[in-house]
């Protein structure tokens, strides 16, 4: 199916979703929703903030009631109601890709096949509904003894720019499959497709107070959800610095429960046995896809001794050919970064290569002369110890070094604070196998990258998180165990 890009798109929505209803902001602030491509407002959005978190709060918290329409529906139409909120995704693809390009810049082909990763995780956890359950425990004495699985109960999900939809439905899929309710908060960047989904989950069929939208910024809205006595549970994708923030506003009030997916420095291991072609084009899109924007991306790349002139060469080839403009033109391979902040930092860190040494192949500067274009970028011979091989760039900024043995690959894929993602490029099983056991990453690609499903758990190591999302893992984060233990009367009363 074809489906038509069109810079033109309505937006519909900019208000506030809370209890199935549309509100302004209770300080009647608004804020600017930036086109990255060219800098300029599109619209703006009602600003939420503490007022505003406190009424979803209790929305959430009347939807939750012991006795209420959503804690006493079948899981099975639980399940039925995400499935009906994919469909609707589904038929509105086209108009949710072409939104999700014009606030967040990435090529209209990408936001397609985004919309398809997130109406699949829909589809998935509503399968998972139905399928959440204890078990029977044997126990000492005249007992019996079961665990039930009960939601947590209101959940603040904090979801960032780079994937604005797809990390939507991989929170709000096993939230809402656990028979939580949600208070979804959006990156300020784009904000447009998290409300345009709370239009769908009213149309969908959910409960008022089951799915809440506030927009707004991290300080005000993230931190009012983050402090919240009666929020139970916060699910974070973001950098780690504010993740670090999450846990101590978590600690500081309720000691909610949390899930932190954060920052990376993931590397990639080109092996002596790799064919070059294959693994430059591996190395090329791990690291630029998506304009670099990814967390997991592969941005310190080992490439063996032996063959790193031929590997670095074609490297560069790929980078030079790699269309940058406008993403609604189907030929566009890269978008625009997200806003002049990030596209200052990543200028930033260019230069810190420049002048620590690293060898520039190609790229360097920022493309054209408005938005926050920056060209495809690749710096061989770096050092462990530059700001480019250390610092999260999340840019299309591409770091080449040179091993010598798998163990010095291996010890110097370690040697960070992130533990997110990491991979091998290699024909011999023994050394891939090797590697996956003792690189310290929640998720390892051999002979691949990005290589992804709904089913399949995603989460990091050390500083880049805690907690697991997709597959059945997330559900757990979203659940309490209760157990129940019941004395067997030894005879008829």
């Amino acid at each position: 199916m074809s489906y038509k890009p069109n810079s033109k798109v309505q937006v519909k929505h900019t208000q506030i979703f809370i209890n199935n209803e549309w509100h302004n902001s209770a300080s009647g602030k608004k804020f600017p929703v930036i086109n990255p491509t060219n800098a300029e407002t599109i619209v703006e959005v009602q600003e939420g903030d503490q007022a505003d978190v406190e009424k979803a709060v209790q929305a959430a918290k009347a939807a939750f009631k012991n006795g209420s329409v959503w804690r006493t529906m079948d899981a099975y139409d639980r399940g039925r109601l995400l499935y009906k909120l994919s469909d609707l995704m589904e038929r509105d693809i086209e108009y949710l890709a072409n939104l999700q390009t014009l606030e967040n810049g990435k090529p209209f082909k990408d936001s397609i096949g985004d919309m398809k990763f997130a109406i699949k995780t829909l589809r998935y956890y509503s399968g998972c509904a139905d399928k959440i359950h204890g078990k029977v425990i044997p126990t000492d004495g005249n007992t019996f003894t079961y665990t039930r699985l009960e939601p947590v109960g209101i959940c603040g999900l904090i979801i960032p720019w780079n994937f604005p939809v797809l990390l939507v439905t991989n929170k709000v899929g096993p939230a809402l499959a656990c028979g939580n309710c949600v208070i979804l908060k959006p990156a300020e960047q784009t904000p447009l497709t998290s409300i345009y989904i709370a239009a769908l989950s009213k149309e969908a069929g959910f409960p008022p107070g089951v799915f809440n939208v506030v927009p707004g910024y991290g300080p005000t809205a993230g931190g009012a959800l983050t402090h919240h006595m009666e929020v139970d549970k916060v699910s974070f994708t973001g950098s780690t610095e504010v993740g670090k923030l999450i846990q101590q506003a978590a600690g500081k009030s309720n000691t909610k429960r949390i899930t932190l997916e954060m920052g990376g420095k993931s590397p990639l291991v080109i092996c002596p046995d790799a064919d070059l072609d294959e693994a430059a084009e591996i190395a090329h899109l791990g690291l630029f896809m998506n304009q670099g924007e990814c967390c997991c991306a592969s941005s310190r790349i080992f490439v063996h001794e032996d063959i790193y002139d031929a590997f670095v060469a074609k490297c560069k080839a790929l980078a030079v050919k790699r269309v940058v403009g406008d993403p609604y033109d189907e030929k566009t391979i890269q978008g625009p970064q997200i806003d002049d902040e990030q596209f200052d930092k990543i200028l930033d860190l260019i230069e810190s290569g420049k002048k620590e040494g690293a060898k520039l192949e190609c790229g360097g500067s920022r493309h054209g002369t408005k938005g926050y274009f920056v060209q495809p970028t690749v710096f061989s011979n770096v050092q462990d110890h530059m700001r480019i091989a250390k610092e999260e760039i999340f840019g299309p900024v591409m770091q080449l070094l040179k091993y010598k043995t798998l163990e010095e690959a291996i010890e110097r894929s370690n040697a960070t604070s992130y533990g997110l993602a990491a991979g091998i490029v290699t024909k011999n099983l023994n050394t891939a196998t090797l590697y996956a056991q003792q690189v310290r990453a929640g998720t390892v690609w051999v002979n691949c990258f990005f290589a992804g499903s709904a089913q399949v758990p995603f989460g990091g190591f050390k500083m880049s998180g805690q907690g697991r999302e997709f597959g059945t893992d997330a559900l757990h984060a979203y659940c309490e165990i209760k157990s129940v233990t019941t004395r067997i009367p030894q005879k008829n009363s």
